[in-house]
């Protein structure tokens, strides 16, 4: 495996208790295999990522579980250990590109900084090597682009821009976190279409972070939907969609617009994602869920297969069934 993620917590310690933002998750990536992690804002997505990387934001802490990359356990790495790892190994994509550019340096600089971090190239060979990424990734007149500051780069170039940064380590595996969510819909697209490309050149393993299920549909070859912390369901794509178990997995389905209906009511699932300071008790999707029954606001359902390789948290599979 390139990445197992086993019994995950990162928990907040603030002023008014504890928030399990991350409680339990697991799930595993195979080398060359893209993964999407799918959820409402607020369900520990992101969370997950940069704990995946051990840069989660004080206060929080990863409090428990295994984070083993390529048969290695991150949460055993010194921080040295780890920044060698990140940036070199791992690459993310950070989903918002106007503020992981610094302003005060060139684009080409800043890909430049990280090739020579990690890579064993001549200082001379780096900017040449920081134009060559900024091609890769469909950026026109790339030598002169490369002088210039993040400012004069578009929204879409920004991104271009921090995917040739993320790739010009040749990372094992690439975490892209909401890649498409700052850009319009005809640049999404674009980026898209340049990271189905990417995925076959460079052989690296993605996990794509987003609250998009069309996009989960379009890029990925499993699937891990998650819900206030925890994951609900885990699936290769095509199972998922041809037979979504998880009263929540449904939901986001069913919100999907088709694009061949010519009036539509979108569907929409009732409710907010709970209080992570005071979640509900038993199964926490069960204050929205159409089907909860009595014994869902008592217990956390286990995770049972509902077939090979397609899990489920809910008790409309195993001791309910």
């Amino acid at each position: 495996m390139s990445l197992q993620v086993s019994d995950l917590q990162t928990y907040f310690y603030v002023r008014e208790g504890v928030v399990k933002a991350v409680d339990g998750v697991s799930f595993e990536m195979k080398k060359g295999e893209t993964m999407g992690i799918v959820g409402e804002s607020g369900c520990g997505k992101s969370v997950t990522a940069l704990s995946i990387l051990r840069l989660v934001p004080d206060p929080g802490r990863i409090v428990g579980g295994k984070i083993v990359f390529e048969g290695e356990d991150l949460l055993q790495k010194t921080d040295d250990e780890m920044r060698k790892i990140r940036g070199g190994r791992i690459a993310m994509i950070f989903q918002n590109p106007a503020t992981s550019l610094n302003p005060v340096f060139t684009v080409g600089f800043q890909i430049g900084e990280a090739i020579d971090l990690h890579q064993d190239l001549p200082e001379s060979q780096v900017p040449e090597k920081a134009v060559e990424m900024l091609k890769v990734v469909g950026i026109p007149e790339a030598q002169k682009r490369a002088g210039e500051y993040p400012h004069v780069f578009s929204g879409g170039m920004r991104q271009r821009a921090m995917i040739a940064m993320s790739l010009s380590c040749n990372p094992s595996l690439l975490i892209a976190d909401e890649p498409t969510t700052a850009l319009d819909v005809t640049i999404q697209a674009q980026i898209l279409e340049l990271m189905k490309e990417l995925r076959t050149s460079f052989g690296a393993s993605i996990l794509l972070i987003t609250h998009d299920i069309g996009l989960i549909a379009e890029l990925t070859e499993k699937v891990a939907v998650m819900y206030s912390g925890h994951i609900v369901e885990n699936a290769s794509t095509e199972a998922l969609f041809g037979n979504p178990c998880h009263p929540y997995t449904q939901g986001l389905i069913a919100s999907i617009p088709k694009p061949d209906v010519d009036v539509e009511r979108l569907a929409t699932i009732p409710g907010v994602v709970p209080d992570a300071l005071n979640p509900p008790t038993g199964c926490r999707f069960h204050p929205r869920c159409p089907k909860a029954m009595d014994m869902c606001k008592q217990k956390d359902p286990r995770t049972m297969e509902v077939e090979a390789g397609h899990t489920v948290s809910c008790f409309l599979f195993g001791e309910a069934k």
